[in-house]
Protein backbone atom coordinates (compact mmCIF):
# COMPACT_ATOMS: atom_id res chain seq x y z
CA UNK A 1 0.00 0.00 0.00
CA UNK A 2 1.48 3.39 -0.95
CA UNK A 3 2.41 5.76 1.83
CA UNK A 4 0.98 8.80 0.01
CA UNK A 5 -2.25 9.32 -1.85
CA UNK A 6 -0.37 11.03 -4.67
CA UNK A 7 3.20 10.50 -5.80
CA UNK A 8 5.63 13.14 -4.43
CA UNK A 9 6.55 14.18 -7.98
CA UNK A 10 2.96 15.42 -8.41
CA UNK A 11 2.92 17.58 -5.29
CA UNK A 12 4.15 20.81 -6.94
CA UNK A 13 1.43 20.58 -9.62
CA UNK A 14 -1.29 19.73 -7.08
CA UNK A 15 -0.27 22.67 -4.93
CA UNK A 16 -1.22 25.03 -7.76
CA UNK A 17 -4.80 23.69 -7.84
CA UNK A 18 -5.90 24.65 -4.36
CA UNK A 19 -5.79 27.54 -1.93
CA UNK A 20 -4.32 30.88 -2.86
CA UNK A 21 -2.20 29.31 -5.61
CA UNK A 22 -5.34 28.50 -7.58
CA UNK A 23 -6.28 32.20 -7.55
CA UNK A 24 -3.02 33.38 -9.14
CA UNK A 25 -3.33 34.90 -12.64
CA UNK A 26 -3.60 32.38 -15.46
CA UNK A 27 -0.71 33.87 -17.41
CA UNK A 28 1.56 33.51 -14.37
CA UNK A 29 0.53 29.89 -13.78
CA UNK A 30 1.11 29.11 -17.47
CA UNK A 31 4.61 30.63 -17.30
CA UNK A 32 5.34 28.77 -14.05
CA UNK A 33 4.39 25.42 -15.59
CA UNK A 34 6.26 26.02 -18.83
CA UNK A 35 8.71 23.15 -19.24
CA UNK A 36 10.53 24.34 -22.35
CA UNK A 37 14.04 22.85 -22.22
CA UNK A 38 16.91 25.34 -22.06
CA UNK A 39 19.35 25.84 -24.90
CA UNK A 40 22.21 23.31 -24.62
CA UNK A 41 25.32 25.02 -23.25
CA UNK A 42 27.62 22.34 -21.87
CA UNK A 43 26.75 19.61 -24.38
CA UNK A 44 25.85 19.19 -28.05
CA UNK A 45 22.65 17.33 -28.91
CA UNK A 46 22.86 14.84 -31.76
CA UNK A 47 19.36 15.64 -33.01
CA UNK A 48 18.74 12.09 -34.28
CA UNK A 49 17.49 8.87 -32.70
CA UNK A 50 19.57 6.48 -34.79
CA UNK A 51 22.92 6.60 -36.55
CA UNK A 52 25.38 4.30 -38.27
CA UNK A 53 28.27 2.97 -36.29
CA UNK A 54 31.37 4.21 -38.19
CA UNK A 55 33.27 1.04 -37.36
CA UNK A 56 30.69 -1.70 -37.94
CA UNK A 57 28.18 0.14 -40.15
CA UNK A 58 25.30 -1.14 -38.04
CA UNK A 59 22.33 1.04 -37.17
CA UNK A 60 22.32 1.85 -33.45
CA UNK A 61 20.13 3.93 -31.23
CA UNK A 62 21.50 7.09 -29.62
CA UNK A 63 20.09 9.42 -26.96
CA UNK A 64 20.48 13.11 -26.14
CA UNK A 65 21.29 13.09 -22.43
CA UNK A 66 21.84 16.63 -21.10
CA UNK A 67 24.71 17.27 -18.71
CA UNK A 68 23.35 18.14 -15.24
CA UNK A 69 24.19 21.74 -14.37
CA UNK A 70 24.20 23.09 -10.82
CA UNK A 71 23.39 26.78 -10.40
CA UNK A 72 24.82 28.13 -7.11
CA UNK A 73 23.13 31.07 -5.37
CA UNK A 74 25.74 33.41 -6.88
CA UNK A 75 24.38 32.59 -10.36
CA UNK A 76 21.11 34.34 -9.49
CA UNK A 77 22.98 37.52 -8.52
CA UNK A 78 24.61 37.80 -11.95
CA UNK A 79 24.11 36.83 -15.58
CA UNK A 80 25.92 33.60 -16.36
CA UNK A 81 24.24 32.98 -19.71
CA UNK A 82 23.06 29.49 -18.83
CA UNK A 83 26.45 28.31 -17.57
CA UNK A 84 26.89 26.70 -14.18
CA UNK A 85 28.92 24.22 -12.19
CA UNK A 86 29.58 20.81 -13.72
CA UNK A 87 30.37 18.03 -11.29
CA UNK A 88 32.28 14.99 -12.40
CA UNK A 89 35.49 13.04 -11.89
CA UNK A 90 39.05 13.22 -13.07
CA UNK A 91 41.90 10.73 -13.06
CA UNK A 92 44.77 11.28 -10.67
CA UNK A 93 47.97 12.24 -12.54
CA UNK A 94 45.98 11.86 -15.81
CA UNK A 95 46.37 8.11 -15.50
CA UNK A 96 43.25 6.15 -16.48
CA UNK A 97 44.39 3.24 -14.31
CA UNK A 98 44.48 5.41 -11.18
CA UNK A 99 41.68 6.34 -8.78
CA UNK A 100 38.97 8.73 -9.90
CA UNK A 101 38.83 11.98 -7.96
CA UNK A 102 35.78 14.27 -7.75
CA UNK A 103 36.09 17.55 -9.62
CA UNK A 104 33.87 20.58 -10.21
CA UNK A 105 34.26 22.71 -13.33
CA UNK A 106 33.28 26.36 -12.81
CA UNK A 107 32.86 29.13 -15.40
CA UNK A 108 35.21 32.09 -15.50
CA UNK A 109 33.49 35.20 -14.14
CA UNK A 110 34.01 38.89 -14.88
CA UNK A 111 32.55 42.09 -13.45
CA UNK A 112 31.40 44.34 -16.29
CA UNK A 113 29.38 47.54 -16.53
CA UNK A 114 26.33 47.74 -18.79
CA UNK A 115 24.18 50.72 -19.72
CA UNK A 116 20.42 50.24 -19.98
CA UNK A 117 18.55 52.65 -22.23
CA UNK A 118 15.17 51.78 -20.75
CA UNK A 119 16.29 52.19 -17.14
CA UNK A 120 18.78 54.97 -17.93
CA UNK A 121 21.25 53.43 -15.50
CA UNK A 122 24.70 51.85 -15.52
CA UNK A 123 24.76 48.44 -13.85
CA UNK A 124 27.79 46.45 -12.64
CA UNK A 125 26.99 42.75 -13.13
CA UNK A 126 28.98 39.53 -12.86
CA UNK A 127 28.92 37.79 -16.24
CA UNK A 128 30.66 35.07 -18.23
CA UNK A 129 32.23 35.23 -21.67
CA UNK A 130 29.17 33.50 -23.09
CA UNK A 131 26.95 36.24 -21.68
CA UNK A 132 29.05 38.89 -23.39
CA UNK A 133 28.75 37.01 -26.67
CA UNK A 134 24.97 36.73 -26.26
CA UNK A 135 24.67 40.46 -25.53
CA UNK A 136 26.63 41.24 -28.69
CA UNK A 137 24.48 38.81 -30.65
CA UNK A 138 21.32 40.52 -29.37
CA UNK A 139 22.73 43.97 -30.31
CA UNK A 140 22.54 45.43 -26.81
CA UNK A 141 22.00 44.76 -23.13
CA UNK A 142 18.31 45.67 -23.10
CA UNK A 143 17.57 43.50 -26.13
CA UNK A 144 19.34 40.56 -24.47
CA UNK A 145 17.29 40.90 -21.27
CA UNK A 146 13.98 41.27 -23.12
CA UNK A 147 14.58 38.52 -25.70
CA UNK A 148 16.01 35.81 -23.44
CA UNK A 149 13.38 33.40 -22.03
CA UNK A 150 13.37 32.33 -18.42
CA UNK A 151 14.74 28.86 -19.23
CA UNK A 152 17.88 30.39 -20.79
CA UNK A 153 18.23 33.33 -18.40
CA UNK A 154 18.79 31.11 -15.33
CA UNK A 155 19.07 34.21 -13.16
CA UNK A 156 16.74 35.89 -10.67
CA UNK A 157 18.53 39.17 -11.30
CA UNK A 158 17.89 38.88 -15.03
CA UNK A 159 14.18 38.23 -14.54
CA UNK A 160 13.89 41.14 -12.09
CA UNK A 161 15.51 43.41 -14.66
CA UNK A 162 13.11 42.15 -17.32
CA UNK A 163 10.10 42.87 -15.11
CA UNK A 164 11.35 46.39 -14.37
CA UNK A 165 11.94 47.08 -18.06
CA UNK A 166 8.55 45.71 -19.11
CA UNK A 167 6.77 47.81 -16.49
CA UNK A 168 8.48 50.97 -17.69
CA UNK A 169 7.61 50.16 -21.30
CA UNK A 170 4.00 49.39 -20.42
CA UNK A 171 3.58 52.59 -18.41
CA UNK A 172 5.67 54.75 -20.77
CA UNK A 173 7.10 56.31 -17.66
CA UNK A 174 7.67 60.08 -18.15
CA UNK A 175 10.53 59.99 -15.63
CA UNK A 176 12.79 58.64 -18.39
CA UNK A 177 14.67 61.66 -19.78
CA UNK A 178 12.08 64.21 -18.54
CA UNK A 179 13.99 67.05 -20.22
CA UNK A 180 14.14 65.31 -23.61
CA UNK A 181 10.70 64.00 -24.69
CA UNK A 182 11.90 63.22 -28.22
CA UNK A 183 14.62 60.88 -26.93
CA UNK A 184 12.18 59.26 -24.53
CA UNK A 185 9.69 58.51 -27.30
CA UNK A 186 12.47 57.18 -29.53
CA UNK A 187 13.52 54.69 -26.82
CA UNK A 188 9.94 53.54 -26.21
CA UNK A 189 9.34 53.09 -29.93
CA UNK A 190 12.61 51.17 -30.28
CA UNK A 191 11.41 48.49 -27.84
CA UNK A 192 7.73 48.62 -28.84
CA UNK A 193 7.67 44.94 -29.88
CA UNK A 194 8.23 43.81 -26.28
CA UNK A 195 5.36 45.79 -24.73
CA UNK A 196 2.81 43.70 -22.82
CA UNK A 197 -0.09 44.79 -20.56
CA UNK A 198 0.97 46.17 -17.21
CA UNK A 199 -1.17 43.55 -15.43
CA UNK A 200 1.03 40.83 -16.93
CA UNK A 201 4.34 42.67 -16.72
CA UNK A 202 4.18 43.05 -12.94
CA UNK A 203 4.09 39.24 -12.54
CA UNK A 204 7.03 38.43 -14.83
CA UNK A 205 9.93 36.72 -13.08
CA UNK A 206 8.29 36.41 -9.66
CA UNK A 207 9.03 33.27 -7.70
CA UNK A 208 6.08 31.28 -6.37
CA UNK A 209 6.63 32.64 -2.86
CA UNK A 210 6.73 36.23 -4.15
CA UNK A 211 3.60 35.67 -6.25
CA UNK A 212 1.70 34.21 -3.28
CA UNK A 213 2.64 37.21 -1.12
CA UNK A 214 1.62 39.59 -3.90
CA UNK A 215 -1.75 37.86 -4.29
CA UNK A 216 -2.26 37.91 -0.53
CA UNK A 217 -1.69 41.66 -0.41
CA UNK A 218 -4.11 42.16 -3.32
CA UNK A 219 -6.82 40.20 -1.51
CA UNK A 220 -6.11 41.75 1.87
CA UNK A 221 -8.98 43.86 3.20
CA UNK A 222 -8.71 46.10 6.23
CA UNK A 223 -11.25 45.27 8.96
CA UNK A 224 -14.22 47.63 9.12
CA UNK A 225 -14.90 49.04 12.64
CA UNK A 226 -18.21 47.85 14.09
CA UNK A 227 -19.40 51.38 14.82
CA UNK A 228 -19.33 52.11 11.09
CA UNK A 229 -21.32 48.96 10.34
CA UNK A 230 -23.94 49.76 12.98
CA UNK A 231 -24.09 53.42 11.91
CA UNK A 232 -24.74 52.37 8.30
CA UNK A 233 -27.48 49.96 9.42
CA UNK A 234 -29.09 52.69 11.53
CA UNK A 235 -29.07 55.13 8.61
CA UNK A 236 -30.70 52.52 6.35
CA UNK A 237 -33.38 51.80 8.94
CA UNK A 238 -34.16 55.51 9.34
CA UNK A 239 -34.45 55.88 5.57
CA UNK A 240 -36.88 52.94 5.40
CA UNK A 241 -39.01 54.40 8.19
CA UNK A 242 -39.10 57.77 6.48
CA UNK A 243 -40.27 56.15 3.24
CA UNK A 244 -42.98 54.17 5.04
CA UNK A 245 -44.39 57.35 6.67
CA UNK A 246 -44.67 59.02 3.30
Amino acid sequence: MPLHRYAPRLWPALRLREGICARLPEHYLAALQDETPPTPVHWRPLGVRYRRNPRTGERERVQDVPVPVYLPPAAHHGLWGGEGWIRGFRYARNDKLSTRLPKTWKPQLFDRQFYSEILDATLTITVTMRTLDLIDKAYGFDFYILKTPKADMCSKLGMDLKRTMLLRLARRDPKLHPDDPARREAIYNKYQEFVIPEEEAEWVGLSLEEAIEKQRLLEKKDPVPLFKVYAEELVNQLKEQALQKQ
